[in-house]
């Protein structure tokens, strides 16, 4: 079997190795069209962050470990079409085309930063980082750079709107909502690290929506929204993440926002066709709806959805809670499931409750506001948000796990933990015991 995969990012990786894993005499070809693979998105936080030298560390894999599992791997390798009735990939390859056959295709070319919507987002002023040139070119313009407008609330742009405000920088945050992370936290949850932005000197524009970038060679750059305008000397693209999948044939089933239309088995339109990754919409929860989720750990279980299911379905994918953790302006930040803003465009009736708990059984212990939003009837547990000044992300591991598996708040108190007073409160943590709060609001609906 001959599997070749376009893209060796997190989704086409982890394709690649699950493939190899389930059959060892499959031939295993990875086409990237970048000079590397392996690129971590993000690299160029964690080397302000120190928690990197350099952004040559910023790889999750080589590709001479790829290599060693006999997955054969062709860098600068752009593809032109995909033609599935004659099952030929068409690409450029050391400035030459190349043509290669397969067995089954798997397409997994990952998103950029693009956003068709703001006029001069294009321009090389625009900063953009997901790729290691374009994180090296980043790097070289914001260390010359005094002030920087973000452009966009979600993760990404509150991340960077953090690492530059402890580099002095100035900053500016533009966000289209009336509120930041709007898709994973509700109004309320959030508020606390939104008001230590301000604290720290973010100059945040919410309720905005960005029309336009202007910007001349080294001149200053206009970021124009509404009848407002921003002048910085250089700007950061954090919305609007997309694939490019202009070499698909016509036979491949696009939705309207241009991303692949896949089943539950990662399986296209076509047969022996795959699509994962950043390409595609995805189930949210167990339900039909699918939705564009672009993010690393969708990436890595949809690749090993697909490479499980070349030759027959056997593995189904469990759908997507949107599961997110971060560290932001002294804050530990945890979501996953729906929020209760986001329940008001769905047939379920939700109810909400927030609590604050203290973490260990000590006298000094710290604390951590929890919501958590179920079904109003069933008790199901649907959604859950954290926030802390200290570090409880893997908590929200148990409750994504626990909305996968559908387990209401009688049950998840139910589930076995381990005690101990410097680590743990009488009840875990993980547990709605309204009795071992803080403090406690009044439900929330």
């Amino acid at each position: 079997m001959k599997v070749v995969i376009i893209g060796a990012s997190f989704a086409g990786v982890a394709a690649a190795l699950e493939v190899r894993k389930n059959n060892s005499d499959a031939e295993i070809i990875l086409l990237e069209k970048q000079l590397t693979l392996g690129y971590i998105p993000n690299g160029l936080h964690l080397y302000w962050e120190n928690k990197i030298s350099d952004l040559d560390s910023a790889y999750f894999i080589t590709k001479k470990q790829l290599e060693k599992q006999n997955i054969h791997c062709y860098l600068e390798a752009s593809v032109e079409k995909v033609h599935t009735d004659r099952k030929v990939v068409e690409y450029i390859y050391q400035e030459q085309e190349e043509i290669i056959t397969y067995d089954k295709l798997i397409i997994a070319t990952g998103s950029s930063q693009l956003s068709q919507k703001i006029s001069g987002s294009a321009s090389e002023n625009v900063l953009k980082y997901k790729r290691h040139h374009e994180a090296q070119t980043a790097l070289a313009k914001i260390n010359d750079s005094q002030s920087v407008a973000i452009i966009g609330g979600g993760q990404v742009g509150i991340e960077a709107a953090d690492l530059l405000s402890k580099q002095q920088k100035r900053v500016t945050l533009i966000e289209n909502m009336d509120y930041v992370l709007f898709k994973y936290f509700d109004k309320e949850m959030i508020q606390p690290l939104q008001q230590k932005m301000l604290e720290q000197g973010i100059d945040l524009r919410l309720n905005q929506t960005v029309s336009a970038i202007e910007a001349e060679g080294e001149q200053p750059v206009t970021v124009r929204f509404g009848n407002d305008s921003v002048t910085s000397d250089t700007v950061i693209l954090g919305v609007n993440v997309r694939p490019d999948l202009h070499f698909l044939d016509e036979h491949i089933k696009l939705h309207m926002d241009q991303t692949i239309a896949v089943d539950r088995y990662m399986r296209t339109s076509v047969k022996d066709v795959f699509a994962v990754g950043d390409c595609i919409q995805l189930a949210y929860g167990d339900g039909d709806e699918t939705v564009y989720i672009p993010l690393v750990n969708n990436a890595v279980r949809t690749g090993i959805v697909a490479a499980a299911n070349l030759s027959e379905p056997k593995m189904a994918f469990k759908g997507s809670l949107r599961t997110i953790g971060t560290f932001l302006f002294g804050y530990y930040i945890a979501s996953t499931g729906i929020t209760e803003a986001e329940s008001m465009f769905t047939d379920q009736t939700v109810k909400a409750y927030r609590q604050e708990v203290c973490l260990t059984s000590l006298p000094d212990s710290d604390t951590v506001t929890i919501k958590w939003v179920y079904d109003a009837i069933s008790h199901v547990l649907v959604g859950a948000q954290m926030i802390s000044k200290s570090n409880i992300l893997e908590k929200i591991n148990t409750l994504a796990l626990a909305i996968q598996t559908k387990q209401t708040l009688e049950e998840l108190q139910q589930k076995d933990y381990f005690f101990h007073p410097s680590f743990t409160q009488m009840i875990a943590t993980t547990n709605l015991v309204s009795w071992l709060e803080e403090r406690a609001d009044e439900n929330e609906n």
